[in-house]
């Protein structure tokens, strides 16, 4: 059996700790802050010792190296590894706010513009530049938002991901509520804001569209059945596409305003259709549960 090797990478405050912790709680060897230069002997010496599962992570202290991590990933699925990059972000906000709670300093942090006395703009500048750093290795991996997610959340998140093939697309739908935020790992983003909204409904409201009386009223009104149909239509007409462009995973989100209600329900009708043709994965994150 290959050996299975899954690469950590993504914004300092991301979560990658997080994410590792799961996978070790998983069966996973982890290893935490590898440098990449080390990483492909690294890899022989774990196939020597016949380990079968294995997680790294690595981040932006090593940056003049990380240029080279793509053709090393390449050079890996050449051997015929399984290799699964996996990308945490979040938004700018949300990880200014979290240095700013832990009293941390970014790894980018330059001294001297701490020194000039606007500490909030260096370490904002300090998360742009790690953005453009890690740009190309963002876009060959999976994508997971952590900018709302407990960890719970996100660790369930991680671990539903272990049950995806590697050898095709993996569509990964997501309720999400638009008062908290558009995930920023959506590859496609469809707004139903405009549908009747079941939290008008006092009988309703407590529910969510994981319950029979919401899933019931939802399916009496024609609109819901539109838009499930144009939703169905697209992605009927571009998923060969995606998967003849190797791409992995496609991330699908659905936002109401609540994230409770319209968006759920949609999902779920959604993971059951595709479910039967492509690998599927879906995700609450208001709810808080992944599947």
């Amino acid at each position: 059996m290959a050996l299975e090797l899954i690469l950590i990478t993504g914004m300092s405050g991301s979560g990658k700790s997080v994410a590792l912790r799961a996978l070790e709680d998983a069966g996973y060897f982890c290893v935490d802050n590898l440098p990449p230069e080390l990483l492909l002997s690294f890899v022989d010496l774990e196939q020597k010792t016949q380990r079968q599962r294995v997680a790294i992570a690595m981040d932006v202290r090593a940056a003049n190296a990380l240029p080279q991590v793509p053709a090393q990933l390449e050079e890996l699925k050449a051997r015929g590894l399984a290799v699964r990059p996996l990308f945490l972000d979040a938004t700018t906000d949300t990880l200014v706010r979290r240095f700013s709670e832990t009293r941390r300093r970014h790894p980018l942090s330059r001294p001297a513009a701490e020194a000039e006395g606007d500490q909030h703009r260096a370490l904002v500048e300090a998360i742009e530049l790690e953005r453009e750093l890690l740009a190309e290795l963002r876009q060959r991996a999976h994508v997971i938002d952590t900018s709302v997610l407990r960890s719970a959340q996100l660790q369930e998140y991680v671990k539903s991901l272990l049950s995806a093939p590697l050898a095709q697309l993996t569509l990964v739908f997501q309720s999400f509520s638009y008062k908290r935020g558009i995930p920023v790992d959506a590859d496609y983003v469809f707004d139903v804001r405009m549908l009747p909204n079941p939290h008008y409904e006092p009988e309703l409201r407590d529910f969510t569209g994981l319950d029979a009386p919401v899933v019931d009223y939802l399916r009496r009104h024609q609109e819901v059945e539109e838009m499930y149909r144009d939703i169905c239509a697209f992605l009927d007409h571009w998923l060969e596409p995606l998967a003849r462009n190797h791409r992995s995973y496609v991330t699908v989100a659905i936002g109401c305003t609540g994230g409770q209600h319209r968006s759920v329900y949609l999902v779920e009708r959604l993971a059951e259709e595709f479910g039967q043709r492509w690998a599927t994965l879906k995700r609450h994150r208001e709810v808080g549960s992944a599947a």
